[in-house]
């Protein structure tokens, strides 16, 4: 069974052909509990909500089934350590929607050790959409001896779009027991507790002249936009639906509540989160996902990166030039800071924070608010616990972007209730961190012949389709991110990619991916070897920003990018550039 996908279905599974006596009740634990899962349209042309597995299930044992028992959670790391652990699976599932279909098919996928995404066992079950329990035991079904580590479930639905509640709780093996978990009372969002909590999300009002005109122009029924930049949380994961529950899409209606109804079409919005990368990135893109392109002056612009940028070469450079690029637009936006949180308590408040104290900005902490009565049980005043809040280990549920909301929104009442200040922030000052890359601008292949620069793409002729998709503003489907793209192919040749440009610092962006496909690249900068350029490395489809050189001076720089020795007939995407004169 080595080096091929052993897949099999409720239907053709080794299984007994006579009924078995009742089991007796197993000790068990989740790893998902009552959690909403959306499905979302794929490659491939189906429709589904993927929970991906390495590195993570024993994070999700410890956060969703409370384990503790570390012999029980090594066993989670391997496929081999599973099948001594686990007896069977329990999933349950329970459409929204009567309409949508009564079966939703369940996926168990294992990673291969020959071929990761093609030597390891795949097991694709149906599940009636009622809510009731299907139980997959896993000695009924015949597992290939490439199995490494567990990869993902996927649920596969009828439609995109499609809603559902799901459970998967894994039953034990006799031998191992885990303590089982009492069921939490659901959040009392309008309590007097529950505004305390949210109440000690702010960290500082700031200067509120900025964001007391856009208040006071919204109140007058003139245009206003809204705009939020950020990570995976701001595009709005694990928000179901993602588009209409997420913080963003909630914060906004709440302004247009406070501020624009009863008529509120004048209020705009404008969502820009791109899953898995930091304000490196963010500060490349800005132009196009915020500015689009200079046809918008947005006049709030929250950022978003306290759980993002561990991954920023600058450590708070770009950081920095990003909130110096939106607060020097000539509409004067407001500009507000917001520090999500992870499900470990971390994040870079303590970085970036002091970006906001030197220009007096207004900034909301999400750690702060919750972080602390995380640690207390109901009886000592929880409000919301961790399994209520965080829909995985990176990213909030429905309740959790409730709660990051209701944050911004205390402080827009907040500033709607103060006097306002009476001059305006400086911002013509020296950075406290840096403000290197303030001016960048993106390059791609669409403005390649717009700008002083000189291409020869070589091999690098093809364009990629198979992009990272992220849901925009009020649009529940992906929208391709960096199109205008170089893509290397084997039948193209063994071609360099040149770029000779005039510039003190360049980013290139690439593409990252989880198919074998794609190979690594060399980088020359001026006939050095400067770095190889891996895309296996967090080895799944998305933007990969790194810096190639950052100078004091402007000068005439190639770049070359090849294929690496031995990766000629694989793939690399070049996604765009960002470069500063």
């Amino acid at each position: 069974m080595d080096n091929k996908t052993t897949e099999v279905t409720a239907d053709n599974h080794r299984g007994p052909s006579a009924p078995k006596d009742p089991t007796q009740k197993r000790s068990g634990f989740f790893i998902m509990f009552e959690s909403i899962i959306e499905a979302s349209a794929r490659q491939d042309g189906k429709f589904s909500q993927e929970i991906y597995l390495e590195g993570r299930l024993s994070d999700k044992a410890k956060f969703t089934g409370g384990v503790e028992d570390e012999e029980i959670l090594a066993h989670l790391a391997s496929c081999s350590g599973i099948r001594k652990l686990v007896h069977s699976i329990g999933v349950s599932v329970k459409a929204h929607d009567e309409n949508q279909g009564t079966e939703i098919y369940f996926s168990l996928e294992n990673w291969g050790k020959t071929n990761k995404y093609e030597s390891g066992t795949r097991i694709r079950i149906p599940c009636v959409a009622d809510g009731s329990e299907t139980l997959l035991v896993l000695d009924e079904y015949e597992w290939s001896s490439d199995d490494d580590i567990p990869g993902k479930f996927t649920f596969e639905f009828e439609q995109a779009g499609a809603l559902a509640t799901a459970s998967i709780i894994l039953y034990l093996n006799d031998g191992f027991e885990v303590p089982e978990i009492t069921p939490e009372s659901p959040v009392e969002f309008g309590s007097e507790a529950y505004h305390g909590m949210i109440a000690k999300s702010l960290v500082s009002k700031g200067n509120n002249y900025r964001l007391k005109a856009a208040i006071e122009k919204a109140k007058r029924g003139e245009d206003v936009t809204i705009a939020f930049i950020g990570g995976s949380i701001t595009q709005g994961a694990g928000a179901k639906p993602i588009h209409n529950t997420c913080y963003a899409y909630q914060a906004y209606e709440r302004f247009k509540q406070l501020f624009g109804y009863p008529d509120a079409d004048h209020i705009h919005l404008i969502k820009a989160g791109v899953g898995g990368t930091p304000s490196e990135l963010g500060i490349v893109r800005y132009d196009r996902d915020v500015l689009r392109n200079g046809t918008v002056e947005p006049d709030i612009v929250i950022i978003e990166f306290a759980v993002n940028d561990a991954g920023d070469e600058t450590r708070g450079n770009c950081y920095e030039s990003l909130v110096l690029k939106a607060l020097n637009k000539a509409n004067a936006p407001a500009v507000i800071l917001l520090f999500s949180v992870f499900q470990n308590d971390w994040n870079l408040q303590d970085r970036l924070s002091p970006v906001g104290w030197h220009y007096e900005l207004p900034m909301v902490s999400v750690k702060d608010a919750v972080v602390e009565q995380f640690r207390l049980s109901k009886a000592e005043g929880n409000i919301i616990s961790k399994r209520q809040f965080f829909y995985d280990i990176y990213h909030p549920t429905n309740a959790g972007h409730t709660v990051m909301s209701d944050c911004l929104g205390y402080l827009l009442e907040e500033t709607d209730r103060s006097e306002a200040d009476g001059a305006d922030i400086l911002i013509d000052k020296l950075p406290v961190i840096g403000n290197d890359f303030v001016e960048i601008r993106l390059l791609d292949k669409s403005n390649s012949e717009d700008i002083d620069a000189v291409i020869e793409a070589g091999s690098f002729i093809e364009t990629d389709t198979d992009l990272h998709m992220v849901e925009m503003d009020l649009d529940p489907f992906g929208t391709p991110q960096f199109p205008h793209n170089w893509m290397h192919t084997a039948v193209a040749g063994d071609g360099s990619f040149k770029l000779t440009i005039h510039s003190k610092r360049l980013i290139l962006v690439f593409k990252d991916s989880g198919s074998q496909d794609f190979g690594s690249a060399e980088i020359l900068v001026d006939g050095q070897h400067m770095k190889a350029a891996d895309p296996h490395i967090i080895n799944w489809t998305h933007c990969n920003a790194v810096i190639l050189f950052n100078e004091q001076e402007s000068k005439e720089h190639t770049v070359e990018i090849k294929m690496a020795s031995g990766h000629e007939d694989k793939r690399f995407t070049i996604l765009g550039f960002g470069y500063v004169k």
